[in-house]
C-alpha cells in the first residue's frame, strides 16, 4: 500500500520543485492551458457522460452544464490574482506579504459531483504552485482518471510537469487516508465520514460539513418567479449538490399560494400514505438514507415507494411535521424531495431554520425570498450558517454564480458550526502560504488615559 502513494508522492514533490519559483507569467499560462483543457466542450460532455454511467447520480447535461460553468467561474476568479512573490504590501503598517506554495495537495473527491470537483480544486492548487493527487470515490475513478488527462494534457501544452496532477487510479479507503497523512495539505470534499477522517489525518485539512439548505419565503416575495427558482435548485442534477434547496419555511398567509405554484413548476405533494411508504423507502432504518435513491430521478424514486406521480411531475413535495430525528423529512435528503413548513411571525421561521440545521446541517447555508431587508437582515444575523442567498436558486449560487459574487468553488466550508476551520469558499488564497515581511515603522504607543477614557467615564477607575 505505502508503495502506490510514496511513489505518486514522489513524483508529485519532484514535480512542484520544477515550479516552485515560477514567474506569475509562467504560472497565469500554465493555468489558462489546464483550464482550456477541462473547460472545452468534448471534455465536459465526455466526463460528463462517464460520471453518470459511472456513478448512476445526477443527469447529463446538468453535470455539462455545471462542468464547463464551475470551470470557467474559477479561472475567472483567478485572473488577475498574485498568487506569486509580493501580493500585498500595506505601507503604513510596514507589512509586505509574499506567497508561497504549499507544496503536494491531497484532494478527495466526491461521487456526487465526479467530474467538476477536479478543475475546481486542482486549478487553484496549480495557481498557488502546488502538485495536486486526487483520491476519488471508488465509484467514480475512472471520471477521475478521465479529467485528470485532460488536464496534464494543459500543463504538457506549455512545458508544465504533468506529475503536478495524479490521481490515485485504483482507490480504496486505505489508500486514501494513507495520502492524507503524507500531504502537506488536504481538502476533502465529500461526506462527514471522510471530513472527520480528514481532520484525523494529522496533516492541515480544509473539510466542508452537512448540507441542508433551508429557505424562509415571507409575504414580500414574488411567488410565481420565487417558485421557479425554488424549483430550478432543487431539481438540478437531482439535487447531487448539498446546497440544493431541502426545506421551505413559508408564511401561513401565502403558502397555500405557493403550493399551488410550485405544483405548476412540476411540484407533486403527498400526504398520507403516500407519504408514510416514501419516508419509509428513503430511509429503511429509519435514520440513514437509502443509498440506491440519493440523487436519483422522481420517477424512480416514486416507483420504489409505489407512489403514482402525474406525468412531468419534477420533483416531491411533503409537509414537514417534526424537525429532528422522529420526522427525518427535516434532514437532508440529496433526492428531488422537498419539505415545506409553516410559520406565523418571522421570528419563529427564524427559530425554524436554526432548529433544521441544528438537527443535519450545522453550518452550511440557508437562504430566503423577500424584499423586506428587516427580515433579510435578522436572518442574517440569527442563522448559524456560513452563506446565506437571497432570492435565489440555493444549489445554483451560494458556490459562486454569475449573477452573484460568491467565489467559484465545489468546497464550502462550513466554520466552526459544522466543525470546520473556515466559513468561506474554498479558492486559491486556502492553498498558499504568506510570509509576513515586516519593516520598522515610527514608534505609536496608545495614551492609556485617552484609551481607558470611556470605561472610566460610566464606570469609574
Amino acid at each position: 500500500m505505502s508503495e502506490v502513494i510514496d511513489q505518486l508522492l514522489q513524483r508529485a514533490r519532484s514535480a512542484q520543485k520544477v515550479v516552485e519559483f515560477w514567474t506569475q507569467e509562467q504560472v497565469d499560462e500554465m493555468i489558462l492551458s489546464v483550464g482550456w483543457e477541462s473547460y472545452k466542450l468534448e471534455t465536459a460532455q465526455k466526463v460528463a457522460r462517464m460520471a453518470v454511467d459511472e456513478t448512476g447520480l445526477g443527469i447529463y447535461e446538468d453535470k455539462v452544464f455545471k462542468h464547463q460553468k464551475k470551470t470557467l467561474g474559477v479561472l475567472r476568479d483567478l485572473q488577475g490574482v498574485k498568487t506569486v512573490g509580493v501580493i500585498e504590501r500595506i505601507p503604513e503598517k510596514g507589512i509586505v506579504k509574499i506567497a508561497k506554495p504549499v507544496g503536494v495537495i491531497g484532494a478527495i473527491t466526491p461521487m456526487t459531483n465526479s467530474s467538476s470537483t477536479m478543475p475546481c480544486n486542482g486549478l487553484p492548487a496549480l495557481a498557488a504552485r502546488n502538485a495536486i493527487i486526487f483520491a476519488p470515490h471508488p465509484r467514480a475513478k475512472k471520471t477521475c482518471a478521465a479529467i485528470v488527462a485532460e488536464m496534464r494534457k494543459g500543463l504538457k501544452k506549455v512545458g508544465a510537469p504533468e506529475d503536478l496532477v495524479l490521481c490515485i487510479e485504483e482507490p480504496t479507503l486505505e489508500l486514501s487516508q494513507e495520502l492524507m497523512s503524507k500531504v502537506d495539505l488536504v481538502l476533502a470534499t465529500g461526506g462527514q465520514g471522510v471530513v472527520k477522517t480528514a481532520y484525523s489525518s494529522g496533516k492541515p485539512a480544509y473539510g466542508v460539513g452537512a448540507g441542508n439548505a433551508t429557505i424562509i419565503v415571507d409575504e414580500s416575495a414574488d411567488l410565481p418567479v420565487t417558485a421557479a427558482k425554488i424549483c430550478k435548485g432543487k431539481i438540478f442534477d437531482n439535487a447531487t449538490s448539498c446546497s440544493a434547496e431541502n426545506n421551505i419555511i413559508i408564511h401561513e398567509d401565502i403558502f397555500d399560494t405557493l403550493l399551488e405554484e410550485l405544483k405548476k413548476t412540476g411540484g407533486y405533494l403527498v400526504t398520507g400514505e403516500e407519504r408514510a411508504r416514501l419516508k419509509a423507502s428513503m430511509w429503511p432504518d429509519g435514520q440513514h438514507l437509502n443509498g440506491n435513491l440519493v440523487c436519483k430521478s422522481v420517477k424512480l424514486i416514486a416507483e420504489t415507494a409505489g407512489i403514482n406521480v402525474p406525468e412531468g411531475t419534477k420533483f416531491i413535495m411533503v409537509l414537514g411535521e417534526h424537525i429532528g430525528p422522529e420526522d427525518m423529512f427535516s434532514a437532508e435528503k440529496l433526492s428531488p424531495i422537498l419539505t415545506l413548513w409553516k410559520y406565523k411571525d418571522f421570528s419563529k421561521a427564524v427559530q425554524m431554520v436554526i432548529d433544521i440545521t441544528t438537527f443535519n446541517g450545522f453550518g452550511h447555508s440557508c437562504g430566503i425570498h423577500s424584499v423586506n431587508e428587516d427580515h433579510i437582515m435578522e436572518l442574517a444575523h440569527k442563522a448559524k450558517v456560513s452563506r446565506m442567498m437571497v432570492r435565489q436558486p440555493q444549489s445554483v449560487g451560494n458556490s459562486g454564480d454569475w449573477e452573484n459574487g460568491m467565489p467559484f468553488t465545489m468546497s464550502l466550508g462550513c466554520g466552526t458550526w459544522g466543525g470546520n476551520i473556515t466559513t468561506e469558499n474554498i479558492t486559491v488564497k486556502h492553498m498558499m502560504n504568506v510570509t509576513w515581511v515586516s519593516y520598522p515603522i515610527p514608534v505609536s504607543i496608545p495614551n492609556a488615559d485617552e484609551l481607558f477614557a470611556p470605561h472610566f467615564a460610566k464606570y469609574g477607575k
